[in-house]
């Protein structure tokens, strides 16, 4: 069951019995475990196709404490959809009272099982207690919510002999599943499940905007059903606060349901409890969008979503194209153009995706070069620019047409170096600007609403160190912030909590670590809904760029290609434009399936819109 062999585990003889055409493997025991001896891991699975279903093997007649232990690990990690091949390895109490979704503990290797497992004391004895140990990586709550862990795991299961069958039985386990980390990456998928920001709206027509809210799910158990369920029953603990659902309290999927799929013309019926009398139609469009937002992870191909009522009656239909027009989502608004600084520190742009070199100045006074800019940002429409001036010291808004001018500056910083100034700015898609003020003798996160004339200060409870750097998310209800502290630099993720009324103004709460692994955070970009683009250092290590979640998981796949001495970094939630970074080389651009390419030897800081 553990996810990486460290050795010294012998394998027993394979018990599997594999049915290529069917798609279902019977997991075998991976390795032994005597009875007697040292120390054992217990090892992972085979990683198998995507296609491939793995299933476990229920307990041998008259397997000792040791196999049953065993048996029992491995079934946890199979893809047994209710774990019943699991509750054969426990007594009749205690498998009704096991209760295997309160969480999933992702430990480095595999559970090791610290004691013999063999009966104690009296030769005769009919009980005995397992250890189960190792180093926590991770834990998936009962949100289905991932949250890096550390420290030592250590759990005890305790293991009885009927006395008339003589088979050993587990009669005492914690509740919840555990698994080496490897395990949990063939066993699990993230998906993102979407809400709408609480307070926020873009647009005259006041559009909602969608809000990702990242959970892990069985990926072979059942996931499109498995999602829609978890997306009923509302958004994670920590992102709660900030986000809204258009489903109404206790809506769920009808008595029986499983097995949800689109059908042979990418449609997908989604029956509820709901009566139609009850549903408004505007609500209903919401609700349906945020299945369809939630599914297409799932299922990249769905075009339409069709919820249905209490006795079957069709309460609204949604498809793909309407999704896009109900709500605001980030990945549909690609950029027009890329921006950056040029040799003499103007503001240039060039189409977002071009192949060729040549950049043109910006509309307006950012264009001109009069301010010596350091940084740039700007707005998701691509109207308004902000740049930092003045070295660092500045803060500007301006229109990007011709005739403007740069007027005062909206923020200003008194940090006696350009480095203990004010940071890059970053835009939310509801047209706030956001910034923060290095300087050590009074640091400060600013932000200067849509049609704001004067910044406001944001309160920062949680906050464990000054921050560096800044890149709100273009929900304007997550924001990502690089800290300092101890001669180190890390990645925080925040909720933007918005004044409700109430006179608290604005605040970022539940701070929490997105790459705990890397010591010295140096550039930061979101990219995607729930995907950030890092560049940092573990400890010890060279300088790397990577992708990470915001819920701090590792996403599989390739990171980018390797560059040296990267500054600054550009991504963009529309994942078909190309990544850009400031290094040694000047400006670059990495194409799809292409090399690193240089794009203005002279340039620095670029940026997407937000």
């Amino acid at each position: 069951m553990a996810a990486d062999r460290t050795g010294g585990a012998r394998r027993r003889p394979a018990r599997a019995v594999a049915y290529a055409a069917l798609g279902v493997v019977l997991l075998a025991g991976c390795a032994s475990m005597p009875d007697s001896g040292d120390l054992r891991d217990v090892e992972s699975t085979p990683r198998q196709d995507t296609g491939v279903r793995v299933f476990a093997m229920p307990p041998a007649d008259g397997a000792g404490p040791g196999e049953i232990m065993q048996g029992f690990l491995e079934a946890l990690t199979s893809d047994d959809p209710g774990y019943d091949t699991a509750r054969k390895y426990l007594t009749a109490d205690a498998a009704g009272k096991w209760r295997p979704e309160r969480s999933t503990t992702v430990l480095a290797n595999g559970p090791t099982i610290e004691t013999d497992c063999r009966p104690g004391g009296r030769e005769e004895t009919n009980s005995v207690t397992c250890v189960l140990a190792g180093t926590r990586v991770a834990t998936v709550d009962d949100q289905q919510a991932y949250q890096p862990a550390d420290g030592s795991y250590r759990k005890k299961l305790h293991l009885t002999k009927n006395p008339k069958s003589g088979q050993w039985r587990i009669d005492g386990l914690p509740d919840g599943v555990v698994m080496g980390k490897s395990d949990f990456q063939r066993n699990y998928t993230s998906v993102d499940k979407y809400y709408f920001a609480s307070n926020t709206a873009v647009g005259a027509s006041g559009q909602p905007v969608a809000v990702a809210d990242p959970v892990f799910v069985r990926s072979k158990v059942d996931p499109m059903t498995q999602m829609v369920r978890s997306l009923l029953t509302g958004p994670t603990t920590w992102l709660g606060p900030v986000v809204r659902s258009s489903f109404p309290t206790g809506t769920a999927l009808q008595k029986g349901v499983s097995g949800l799929a689109p059908d042979d013309q990418n449609r997908l019926t989604v029956p509820l409890n709901l009566k139609p009398s009850k549903v408004a139609a505007s609500k209903c469009t919401e609700m349906a969008t945020q299945v369809m937002f939630t599914l297409r992870n799932l299922a990249p191909t769905l075009e339409s979503v069709e919820l249905r009522g209490a006795g079957g009656d069709r309460l609204c239909e949604l498809t793909e194209e309407r999704a896009e027009s109900v709500a605001w989502h980030g990945p549909t608004k690609r950029p027009e153009y890329l921006y950056f600084l040029d040799g003499k520190h103007r503001a240039v742009r060039m189409q977002a995706g071009s192949t060729g070199t040549g950049s043109v100045p910006v509309p307006g006074p950012l264009g001109e070069g009069d301010k010596g800019l350091q940084s740039l940002a700007v707005s998701r429409d691509e109207h308004t620019a902000a740049g930092i001036g003045d070295e660092g010291r500045s803060l500007y808004v301006t229109q990007l047409a011709s005739g403007g001018s740069l007027g005062e500056p909206k923020v200003t910083s008194d940090g006696p170096t350009p480095a203990e100034r004010l940071t890059t700015p970053s835009w939310d898609a509801r047209g706030d600007l956001w910034v923060a003020d290095r300087d050590p003798h009074r640091p400060g996160l600013f932000v200067l609403e849509a049609g704001a004339t004067k910044s406001e200060q944001v309160a920062l409870p949680d906050l464990p160190g000054r921050i560096e750097d800044v890149r709100v998310a273009a929900d304007g209800a997550r924001i990502a912030l690089v800290v300092a502290k101890d001669d180190k630099q890390s990645l925080f993720i925040g909720r933007i909590q918005r004044d409700d009324g109430t006179g608290q103004g604005i605040s970022v709460d539940g701070l929490r670590s997105a790459a705990p692994d890397l010591e010295q955070v140096s550039a930061i970009s979101w990219a995607g809904d729930s995907r950030l683009l890092v560049v940092g250092q573990e400890q010890g290590g060279v300088q790397q760029m990577r992708y990470v979640q915001v819920d701090g998981s590792t996403l599989d796949g390739p990171a980018p290609g390797a560059l040296t001495s990267v500054k600054a970094i550009a991504a963009s939630e529309d994942e078909r434009v190309p990544l850009v970074a400031y290094s040694e080389d000047g400006v670059v651009r990495l194409p799809s399936g292409a090399q690193w390419q240089k794009v203005d030897k002279d340039g620095t800081a670029p940026v997407y819109p937000g």
